[in-house]
């Protein structure tokens, strides 16, 4: 009796010739999705909060608006100075709009590294 036979019984031992992936890799090599302003949205950064729900934030149409945080999203978006965001502006008044989206930090990475924050990181 061979040792193959006795370590396996009758079955024979499958080599498995695929490349194990590397535990190496960090998460910086793969692709991350962003969210991306859609037509009429900008994004911005919050310059100062106002007080209530209001803030005033830089956009990258080079407008200073004066933002509000809807209802729906009050909890969720706790706003800073310097945080980025996606704002929509009203339909009536261009100079007020609603905050649509907070980036978070790995999220600011991939804007910046695409370019999408060029207009805004000249004016600070």
């Amino acid at each position: 009796m061979n040792k193959q036979q006795s370590d396996y019984g009758d079955f024979e031992e499958i080599q498995d010739e695929s490349p194990k992936p590397q535990e190496e890799q960090t998460q910086s090599n793969f692709p991350v999705r962003v969210k991306l302003p859609k037509e009429g949205q900008f994004v911005g950064i919050v310059i100062e909060r106002l007080g209530g729900k209001r803030t005033s934030v830089k956009t990258t149409d080079k407008k200073t608006r004066n933002c509000r945080v809807p209802g729906r999203f009050s909890r969720k978006f706790w706003l800073r100075p310097g945080n980025y965001v996606i704002i929509e502006p009203w339909p009536d008044d261009d100079n007020k709009g609603d905050v649509v989206y907070q980036y978070r930090p790995n999220e600011i990475s991939q804007l910046k590294r695409k370019g999408f924050l060029n207009n805004l990181e000249r004016e600070f």
